[in-house]
């Protein structure tokens, strides 16, 4: 059987896979997806996208084109709201504009974007970085053994197999994921809420907007309980109906069984508040919403991601972006160890890292869910509410509590690097514009012997590592936010990951170049080999005195 070698197969060709493969294919590291459909996605699903997302794209080279299709596609900024209908009775307003607030805090902006719209620009850009990606074809089957994984590959049009042979392999193969029912791993959280359906469809919704910039419309009436999203023209888009009006009916939470197109007509016209609507049904799509989590995120050299390894309702548009970040905290992991710059063990803190991470965010897409859509499901024993920003990015990883807020100065080891203004030969950057690459150390104006100690100290480990000194010339601190933000002084240092997290920083003295040497070389050498503290998932909103950033208890 013919056989191709590959450092890491990816199964799955999604927002996910695809991510999986731009990220690893940055760091050099050479990757297959194999995709059972044709192509990349027909439909406009997950069509929000988090901060932290766009931060992760922009390192890549593809926020600029997403931002281009989003502004072309839905318009800038866009806000969440619940209505009656659409011509009716508006009930609450979640947020005026998905942006607001966040200029100080990211160089990146929220957006609104189709998975159709998107997927294919992941998939350029992973291509011009050498990733291979084959459509129309399935995984059959695969082993592992102690040196890697070897896989038998169908392509669907021809029926031909061949062997893949590689040191690791991604499942990004969706919320059903046969990888995952072969490795035997379970699933937790409070599972099956209902068996919903959406609607693509085609109508003249302009005299019903009625000037308002809408990102999200949730509708709640007699008929159902769901939500719209309409791209800019107002002349198409997508209705998600959820449950039936009145979920103590037998039978409401099941709006899929014996769905026809008469009653999705019926739905639409209720949605929008015109008995009397053209309306054009492209088509339907039934699915179930289901919360949970898989009990492992990791089974000898494979690893999920995305739906394979979490599946949340879709109440804050959680799913992908949380996808994106498992695929990206991933690759850098297996691009050190494949390099030989790290030893396996850094693999292991890939599920000690991202499963909490999981679990919060299936609860936190629940607690929406529940608040927002069903609260018959019980509003007393959901997880409290954490805002959204807090959600997107102020996670912590290896520390004793799972999320801190991201407005908090200095930011704690583990969480994310904060964004900087910085003027760079003329040009304004950010900060997080020099992460993604490798380890960066960013030292103060006055650091220069952490700057000058440090350069050695990563090629003593082999440790990639860029250096950057903030001072008069070459790189400045506009705002002169350095030793606040990044809990330091003018004379200190930092240490980020390449994934962007706070790895280290140094202390208030200023030590001998020998002393640099020696600290740095320890922090290099703990990072890549060191699992992290077992993360609580105790804390509630309420302990961690988190001041929201949108009005109203739900912002998404």
């Amino acid at each position: 059987m013919e056989t191709t070698e590959v450092p890491v197969l990816i199964v799955g060709g999604s927002i996910v896979g695809l991510a999986a493969a731009l990220f690893l294919n940055a760091h050099g590291i050479a990757t297959l997806n194999v995709e059972r459909h044709a192509g990349t996605a027909i439909h406009p699903r997950a069509g929000h996208f988090h901060l932290r997302t766009l931060e992760l794209l922009r390192q890549v080279g593809v926020e600029q084109a997403a931002i281009d299709a989003s502004v072309d596609q839905f318009g800038t900024g866009g806000g969440i709201n619940a209505v009656e209908s659409l011509a009716g009775k508006e009930l609450a307003k979640y947020i005026s504009d998905l942006n607001e607030g966040v200029a100080a805090i990211s160089p990146s902006r929220r957006m609104f974007l189709s998975q159709q719209r998107l997927e294919p620009l992941l998939r350029h850009r992973a291509e011009e970085l050498g990733a291979a990606l084959e459509y129309g074809t399935e995984l059959v089957s695969f082993e592992q053994d102690a040196a890697g994984v070897s896989a038998i590959i169908r392509d669907l049009a021809t029926g031909g197999e061949r062997m893949v042979r590689a040191a690791y392999m991604i499942a990004a193969d969706g919320n059903r994921s046969p990888i995952r029912e072969r490795l035997g791993i379970g699933m937790t959280g409070p599972g099956h809420l209902s068996d919903s359906i959406t609607i693509y469809f085609n109508a003249d919704l302009r005299p019903y907007l009625k000037g308002r910039d809408l990102g999200v419309i949730y509708v709640f009436n007699a008929d159902q309980r769901g939500f719209f999203r309409l791209e800019k023209a107002a002349t198409s888009g997508f209705l998600i109906v959820s449950t039936f009006g009145d979920t103590s009916v037998p039978g409401a939470r099941d709006v899929a069984t014996g769905i026809t197109p008469e009653k999705c007509v019926a739905l639409l016209r209720s949605a929008v508040g015109v008995p009397d609507l053209a309306v054009e049904i492209v088509d339907v799509a039934a699915w179930k919403t289901v919360a949970h989590t898989a009990d492992r995120y990791a089974a000898g050299r494979v690893f999920l991601v995305g739906d394979a390894a979490h599946v949340m309702p879709p109440a804050g548009g959680f799913g992908g972006n949380t996808g994106v970040h498992d695929a990206h905290n991933l690759a850098w992991k297996l691009a050190a160890v494949v390099r030989g710059h790290a030893t396996p063990e850094l693999l292991d803190t890939y599920e000690t890292e991202r499963r909490p991470i999981g679990v919060l965010t299936v609860g936190q897409a629940y607690t929406r869910w529940v608040r927002r859509v069903d609260p018959e499901l019980g509003v007393a024993d959901a997880p409290p509410v954490i805002d959204d920003l807090t959600m997107e990015i102020g996670y912590l990883y290896g520390a004793d509590a799972l999320y801190a807020d991201p407005r908090q100065h200095p930011v704690p080891l583990g969480a994310r690097a904060p964004h900087l203004t910085l003027l760079r030969d003329g040009q304004i950057i950010s900060s997080l514009d020099l992460f993604g690459a490798g380890f960066v150390l960013l030292a103060g104006g006055d650091g220069w012997r952490w700057a000058e100690a440090a350069e050695q100290a990563a090629a003593d480990l082999q440790v990639p590592l860029a250096v950057h000194r903030l001072s008069s010339s070459g790189l400045i601190d506009v705002e002169g936010r350095f030793a606040t933000v990044y809990g330091t002084d003018d004379a200190g240092a930092v240490l980020i990951r390449p994934d962007g997290i706070l790895a280290w920083r140094s202390g208030d003295e200023i030590p001998s170049l020998e002393t640099v040497r020696r600290e740095l070389g320890l922090a290099l050498r703990r990072i890549p080999t060191a699992t992290p503290r077992a993360l609580s998932a105790s804390r509630s909103s309420e302990q961690s005195n988190l001041t929201p950033t949108c009005a109203g208890p739900d912002q998404r």
